[in-house]
Formats: structure tokens, C-alpha cells, sequence
């Protein structure tokens, strides 16, 4: 057994001579299947179980699931890429990933106790709570193949669980018409895939300290501690107008909304591709006081993003009702005319996906210069203006209300991480200069 599982992992980390090609090509691959799975998995849900069924399914997979992602991932991920000293060991985030777990999968128990949806619905969104939160587990895996400079594992682990997941739940609903039982095999899946594609392969990389410390369990929440609530309510804020749908519509109105929400994926996994490669370089670009290479390579991957989200809202306008009318075709008969009507909150909704890729990459910059207090700061005013606004918004023009209140957020949001992300570029440039 052991000579298969070393095999195995050997043919999953060959990269070859060219690793650094390796890397680019299966971050893509992998980054596509992932984002690609949300859009592909709540169309399908609803032309094979119906509206009201692809609703539930799009709040437990892309909104309340992938909130619990968050309390599991606990904003991690950037500090332990970014971990270049070694500052805590791969053993380490492991464990308390494993606590970060479990406090999620709580954390979503409470929430549906408290929700007063039916049993069905209930069932179904706390199994793709677990589907998120074991998609948290993988994470720590991942982070470290990047972290160890083996960024096309990441990409594999993506592609290979995605596609394993994916093919189980469409299998088992298609069967069945059940969307619980659909959830429960694909948890069942997911367990499998990050067994195959994470934990078996990093027993076999070298320089992986998976030795751990309980005492190191304290200092690593705190030193994540503000990391960890900034990306909760940044979440939060991107999910408003669907929280607030869910609160004041019907399960349908999900649904829909979850339709015309798609494009914003699409953009987070362009600006996926341009970010994640460059993530190491500025960090190293920084640490070693190259600030001006650090600053062009900012103001060139601004420039594309904002370059590719203007392209993004062009199609979006020119093309977004032949596009959605193709979709309500394949969706069947009953959706004629359904989302139609959204094109203008489509191409709302693309605008401010754009806005959010940008925030996205000063976010990250602010990670770098471990600037924690302003990240939370941002997030802090920017929860209360959407706790206010998109309810606000939805009870009076629904998902039309939905679509502006997340551009509002999105384009005030990206403001202030451009702006503070750029102030804290120079004050740390000036405090180099006084050493």
C-alpha cells in the first residue's frame, strides 16, 4: 500500500524541469474548475430539481457555505504563503485548521437552529456547510504546496477534487431528485478528494515540518486573528444583497439573483490568474526594499485588472440579454423571460465585480506590509453601511435593489483599499529611508 501511495503522489507532484510553467498552467486549470464549479452546479441544480430547489442550493453553496469557508479558512491563506521566514511550521496551521473546522461547522449548526427553515432545506444547507469546510481543510494543504514553491499541487488539488465532487452530486441528483442526498455524496467525495490530492502527497514532499506545538495555537489565532474577521466581513459585504434576499424573498428570487451574480466568479478568477503568480514576487520584492519594482508591478497589475473588468462590463451590456436569453432556453421552457429582465443588474453586477478584483489586489499589499488594523478598519465601516444599505435596497426594488447595493459596496470598498493600500506603500517606503 505504501509503494502505490508513493507512486501516486510521485505522479501527482511531477512537475519536470520547468516547474515555474507547471505552476502558471495548473493554477489556471485548477482556479477555472473551481470558480466554474459554483456557476455550472447552480444552473444545473435548477433545470434538474427546479427554481426553488437551484435557490436553496445557491444560498447553502455560495453564500451560507461559503461564509463557514471563511470562519474555517480564519484569512490564513495569505499569511502562511507569505510565511517565507518559517515563522510557524506546516504542523502548525494543520491543527488549527482542524479547530478553525469544527468552529465552523458549529458556527453553521447554530445559524440553521436558529434559521426556522423547513427540514428539507435545513438538511441540504448544513451538508454544503460541510462541503465548504472540508473545501477549508484542503486549503491548508494547498497554501502550503504554494508556500514550498509547488503552486501547480494547489492547482491539481483544485481540479482533481473539484471534478470528483461535481461528477458524484450531478450523478446522485440526476438519480435521485433528492438535493439532500445529492449534498451528502458529494461531502463523501470531497473527504475522498482531499485525501488523495493533499494529505497523501504532503507526506511525501521534503522540508514540510508536520510537527506541531499547542502553545503555538494561541500566538497563530492572534497573529490571523484580525486577518480572519476582515475576511469574514469582507464576505459579508460581497454576500449582503444575497443575505438580504434570502431574509426579505423567496427561495426563487435566490436563485435568479444567484444567475445574474455569476459573472463576478468569472472576473475573481481572471484576476486569480493575474494576482496569485505575482503574490510571491511582491512579497520578496518588498522584504528585500526593491520599492520600485514593487510599485510598477502594482501599477501594471491594477492596470489589467482594471483593463480586463472595463472589457468584462463592455460584453456584459452588448451581450448580457442574448447571453441570459441563451440561458433561460437551455434552463427549459418554464424560465422563458425569467432573467431577461435582469440585464441591467447583470451588467450592474459585472461592474462591481470588477471593483472587487481590484480591492482583492490591495488587499493583499496591505497583507504584505502585515497592516491588519486597517484591513479590519475598512471592513468595520464598510458592515455597517452594507447591514444598512442592502436590506434597504432589496425590500424596495428586489433583485434590481440587490444589484446596485453590491456595486455601491463593491466601487466604495475598492476606494478605500486603493487608497490606503497606496498610503501604507509610502509610508513604509519613508520609514526604510529614515533607518
Amino acid at each position: 500500500m505504501s509503494h502505490i501511495l508513493s507512486r501516486w503522489s510521485a505522479l501527482l507532484m511531477g512537475a519536470g524541469p520547468h516547474r515555474e510553467k507547471q505552476n502558471i498552467v495548473w493554477n489556471m486549470i485548477g482556479s477555472f474548475c473551481y470558480a466554474s464549479a459554483s456557476m455550472v452546479l447552480a444552473f444545473l441544480v435548477m433545470r434538474i430539481a427546479g427554481e426553488e430547489q437551484g435557490g436553496i442550493f445557491a444560498f447553502g453553496y455560495s453564500t451560507l457555505g461559503q461564509q463557514m469557508f471563511i470562519v474555517a479558512y480564519f484569512g490564513l491563506r495569505p499569511f502562511q504563503i507569505t510565511d517565507g521566514r518559517g515563522e510557524y511550521r506546516f504542523g502548525d496551521y494543520l491543527h488549527h485548521r482542524f479547530l478553525t473546522c469544527a468552529a465552523a461547522v458549529l458556527c453553521g449548526a447554530a445559524y440553521l437552529l436558529l434559521s426556522g427553515y423547513a427540514p428539507e432545506k435545513t438538511a441540504a444547507v448544513f451538508l454544503l456547510v460541510c462541503y465548504k469546510v472540508i473545501d477549508g481543510l484542503a486549503d491548508v494543504y494547498e497554501s502550503e504546496f504554494q508556500r514550498q514553491g509547488h503552486l501547480h499541487l494547489t492547482g491539481k488539488s483544485n481540479t482533481f477534487r473539484t471534478l470528483l465532487s461535481v461528477t458524484v452530486f450531478l450523478t446522485v441528483l440526476t438519480a435521485s431528485r433528492s438535493l439532500p442526498a445529492a449534498c451528502a455524496a458529494a461531502v463523501a467525495a470531497q473527504i475522498a478528494g482531499v485525501l488523495l490530492f493533499d494529505a497523501v502527497v504532503i507526506r511525501r514532499m521534503p522540508f514540510v515540518d508536520r510537527n506541531w506545538n499547542r502553545k503555538r495555537m494561541g500566538p497563530l489565532t492572534g497573529a490571523a486573528s484580525l486577518l480572519f474577521v476582515s475576511v469574514f466581513l469582507d464576505f459579508y459585504i460581497f454576500s449582503a444583497a444575497k443575505y438580504a434576499i434570502d431574509a426579505h424573498m423567496d427561495d426563487a428570487a435566490s436563485g435568479y439573483f444567484n444567475m445574474i451574480f455569476m459573472p463576478t466568479s468569472v472576473i475573481n478568477l481572471a484576476a486569480g490568474f493575474v494576482i496569485r503568480p505575482v503574490l510571491t514576487w511582491l512579497t520578496g520584492s518588498w522584504t528585500e526594499g526593491d520599492f520600485a519594482g514593487f510599485k510598477r508591478m502594482l501599477v501594471r497589475i491594477s492596470g489589467l485588472i482594471g483593463a480586463l473588468s472595463l472589457l468584462a462590463v463592455g460584453l456584459a451590456w452588448f451581450l448580457g440579454r442574448p447571453v441570459l436569453g441563451i440561458m433561460e432556453t437551455v434552463l427549459g421552457n418554464a424560465y422563458a423571460g425569467s432573467l431577461v429582465r435582469y440585464h441591467v443588474p447583470f451588467t450592474a453586477v459585472v461592474l462591481g465585480g470588477g471593483f472587487y478584483a481590484l480591492l482583492n489586489l490591495y488587499y493583499y499589499v496591505l497583507v504584505i506590509l502585515r497592516r491588519q488594523k486597517t484591513i479590519f478598519g475598512i471592513y468595520a465601516v464598510m458592515t455597517a453601511l452594507a447591514a444598512v444599505l442592502a436590506p434597504v435596497m432589496v425590500r424596495r426594488s428586489g433583485i434590481f435593489g440587490a444589484a446596485y447595493a453590491y456595486l455601491a459596496l463593491m466601487a466604495v470598498m475598492a476606494a478605500g483599499f486603493a487608497g490606503c493600500g497606496w498610503l501604507a506603500v509610502a509610508g513604509g517606503e519613508r520609514a526604510a529611508a529614515g533607518k
